[in-house]
């Protein structure tokens, strides 16, 4: 395979594997480019003669400040929950074409960005549609609802390592550590999500892993796939529109209306569990996951001001001393919170100037 000239390097591995796969033929010529946005794989663009694919390969060390160690066999999870989510819903994620589980890496179809926006690109320019957020409530309802009880998609996705060292670490027992005060209360939240095993977990669903496609929202970044609580997607990514709330203030209201119509359609598809026993785990989880945000190994980019680092402390601490029953109560106090006068309780008076970055 040739590359053309002055573009980014890959190792020869990669491109090994798309030859071997008979994804591309040694003699043409390939242009590769590195996609950003991620921690934890390198994912790169392949152009070659009348198409383009992604290639995607997990790391040992995450991209991030702090050490922050993964399994590699992630992968073969992430491609192994892609297969199961276009079983059930084949627009929900990319066109899947090669995958080496022995080199942590797989092939997919590349979709246009033109065609396929970043739901979190529209979400910081401003550009809020509550009815992308219930598609993706839905969607992720519908999903778990598929794998709900079913003992052999238990046993494909008993991943509680990669679980463990993805998400309960860097985010849970990482914030217990920066908060003494709170430790106890993360603690027990961690030891009760790794204790639940309902349902097909994706783990990532940020607005950073969803596009937004002309039949619905796509799914990307599976990695953290892992049979267990599914209360866990729903409140991660509810987090994410809180804290986008923050730095887009002329859309707040629609932010925090897409948080409320995604856990109400997410919620229509409860038939696993009773809605309230989930519902309940989703609420206490929400604030830890707000607060893991800022001080735990994953902080989002976009907190840049004090002042809003600052809120989500004082809101998340609270609720996580006094748990909600609800994720709608949740939602009711982060709203009340926004609008308080400025003080304690109001670190973030809505008219604060934000910095809100290019994404």
């Amino acid at each position: 395979m040739n590359r053309t000239p002055a573009e980014a390097n890959p190792e020869p591995a990669l491109t090994d594997f798309l030859i071997a796969h008979r994804l591309a033929r040694a003699d043409e010529a390939a242009h590769w480019t590195p996609l950003t946005g991620g921690v934890s794989s390198d994912l790169w663009r392949v152009d070659l003669p009348g198409r383009s694919l992604c290639v995607k390969r997990a790391l040992a060390k995450l991209k991030v400040a702090a050490d922050w160690q993964a399994p590699v066999s992630r992968n073969a999870y992430e491609w192994a929950w892609m297969r199961f989510a276009s079983r059930h819903r084949p627009d929900s994620v990319p066109e899947l074409l090669a995958h080496d589980p022995g080199a942590g890496l797989f092939a997919m179809a590349f979709l246009p960005p033109e065609r396929y926006p970043m739901w979190k690109a529209q979400l910081l320019r401003g550009e809020v549609r509550v009815a992308t957020a219930a598609a993706v409530g839905e969607l992720l309802g519908r999903l778990h609802a598929a794998s709900a009880g079913e003992a052999a998609l238990a046993a494909e996705f008993a991943t509680d390592d990669n679980f463990h060292a993805l998400r309960i670490e860097p985010y849970l027992l990482a914030t217990a550590a920066a908060h003494p005060d709170l430790r106890d209360i993360l603690q027990a939240l961690a030891d009760r999500t790794a204790n639940t095993h309902l349902a097909l977990v994706h783990g990532d669903v940020s607005p950073k892993n969803i596009l937004v496609g002309p039949s619905g929202p796509v799914l990307l970044d599976a990695e953290c796939a892992w049979y267990g609580d599914p209360a866990f997607d729903l409140s991660f990514c509810v987090n994410h529109l809180l804290l986008k709330s923050l730095v887009v203030p002329e859309r707040r209201e629609d932010l925090l209306r897409s948080a409320r119509v995604l856990a109400e359609e997410y919620g229509r598809c409860v038939d696993w569990e009773p809605r309230p026993a989930l519902e309940s785990r989703a609420a206490s989880l929400l604030p830890a996951l707000l607060l893991a945000r800022v001080d735990g190994k994953s902080p989002v980019e976009y907190l840049g001001d004090e002042r809003h680092r600052l809120f989500v402390r004082t809101v998340a601490s609270a609720l996580l001393r006094a748990p909600a029953c609800a994720v709608a109560d949740v939602l009711d106090t982060w709203a009340t919170a926004l609008g308080a006068p400025t003080g304690a309780a109001a670190a973030a008076p809505a008219d604060a100037p934000t910095h809100r970055p290019v994404d």
